[in-house]
């Protein structure tokens, strides 16, 4: 499960290294641009991101059949270790076969089920 993570993180600073070696030119002093540049980039919150899925894919099924675990942006930390071992280890979520998690979506799942397993652990970012 750490190799997991380690590999998590290792991809996402790659990606990032990569993305920003092409990015950069040479710098000017000028506002408009700046403004233009920082525009490119969309700050998302891992948690946010996570809510949606849980609530357009998970949320969908438990409403009807396991009214107990609906998640709501309160619990939904609370339920991370349970969803990492039903939807990554075991493969049981989601159920059926209308509704499916796209490569993306379990990408956000696991990235917002490490960050919040590290703030319960004491590491941070």
């Amino acid at each position: 499960m750490m190799v997991i993570i380690v590999k998590l993180l290792i991809g996402i600073f790659i990606a990032l290294s990569a993305d920003s070696l092409n990015t950069y030119t040479s710098v000017q002093p000028n506002m408009e641009q700046a403004e233009l540049h920082a525009s490119n980039y969309i700050i998302t919150n891992p948690s946010e991101k996570a809510f949606q899925i849980l609530d357009n894919k998970c949320n969908v099924c438990h409403r009807k059949r396991n009214k107990r675990r609906v998640f709501t942006k309160v619990n939904m930390n609370t339920w991370a270790n349970d969803i990492y071992k039903q939807v990554f280890i075991k493969k049981r979520m989601p159920k059926g076969k209308k509704i499916k998690l796209t490569t993306n979506e379990y990408q956000e799942l696991l990235t917002w089920i490490s960050i919040t397993k590290n703030k319960k652990n004491g590491t941070k970012f």
